[in-house]
């Protein structure tokens, strides 16, 4: 059996700046040890599989693998999907709107635009301070030494996937960071989180934060680019009255140290709702042949 697949790149309005992403458009018949190996094989942050809804109120249900374990949300594979399904015309937005089905349950995508000007974004799941922090704190003195720090205190936040997120003096400086992976990878064990999510204010035209993710946990790596740990930067700063401008809305730089530029876009609703998203490009379209056993 064939199905629809097809490879983005999210938070990109081109390929190659962007979080690359696999979709198998009819996953219908694989079972979680087949999408796991599918995932496993394509070798990407996330490949997602794609599933006729189970609740009339949702467009499309999905599940989300890297290449070791299933994950119960993340923010490119929700935008990059929702991105794939209007590509391949297989869902219809209502006013304006679809909704995803999935592990966290539903969440709208709010989708503005045609073509390659279309822009979505996720309503993400409600992110939660766990823990503020001093820098000399024990948990992570040792993975933030050396860090000129900025005004914001250290702190863990919990949205679907636990961050601590550190903002630091400013963007040349974040840019220059070598980030210690045994420290950070403590760090990440010892408190049940991804690891460290750096940021920076920036005063370039087009992004109001430059941003970094350095995931500690099972694996280590620098994320090209992150919606949801982006939308845990939302809540923190919406929670400390620190959102640039007065609508809600601002952009973010990332993964420029990694060989990508991508571009996310957060916006916290009057409801105090973050939704993350962005563009994505096509960059493979084509059929998945796995059999199965």
């Amino acid at each position: 059996m064939t199905r629809r697949y097809m490879q983005l790149d999210v938070f990109a309005s081109r390929p190659g700046n962007g979080n690359p992403l696999a979709v198998v458009l009819d996953a219908q018949g694989l079972d979680d040890t087949a999408m796991q190996a599918i995932a496993r094989w394509t070798r990407l942050p996330e490949t997602t599989f794609v599933f006729p809804p189970s609740t009339p109120d949702a467009t499309h249900r999905i599940r989300i693998f890297s290449p070791r374990r299933e994950v119960p949300f993340a923010g490119h594979p929700s935008v990059g999907t929702a991105y794939a399904l209007l590509d391949a015309g297989l869902v219809t937005p209502r006013d304006g709107l679809l909704v995803q089905e999935g592990i966290v349950g539903n969440l709208p995508l709010r989708v503005h635009g045609d073509g390659m000007q279309r822009t979505l974004a996720v309503r993400t799941p409600r992110a939660r301070v766990q823990a503020i922090a001093t820098p000399d704190d024990p948990r992570l003195a040792t993975a933030i030494a050396g860090l000129q720090l900025g005004a914001l205190p250290p702190v863990l936040m919990d949205g679907g996937r636990r961050w601590w997120l550190v903002e630091l003096a400013n963007e040349a400086h974040l840019r220059s960071v070598v980030p210690d992976w045994n420290a950070i990878a403590q760090l990440a064990e010892a408190s049940d989180s991804m690891g460290l999510f750096v940021y920076a204010r920036s005063q370039d035209p087009v992004y109001h934060y430059a941003v970094r993710a350095f995931v500690g946990a099972t694996a280590r790596f620098e994320d090209a680019a992150s919606g949801a740990a982006n939308a845990t930067l939302a809540a923190w700063l919406a929670e400390r009255d620190a959102l640039p401008g007065d609508d809600g809305f601002y952009r973010v730089s990332q993964g420029r140290e990694v060989g990508h530029d991508a571009i996310i876009e957060l916006t916290v609703d009057g409801n105090g709702e973050v939704w993350s998203g962005g563009r994505a490009a096509c960059v493979v379209r084509g059929e998945l042949a796995w059999p199965l056993d």
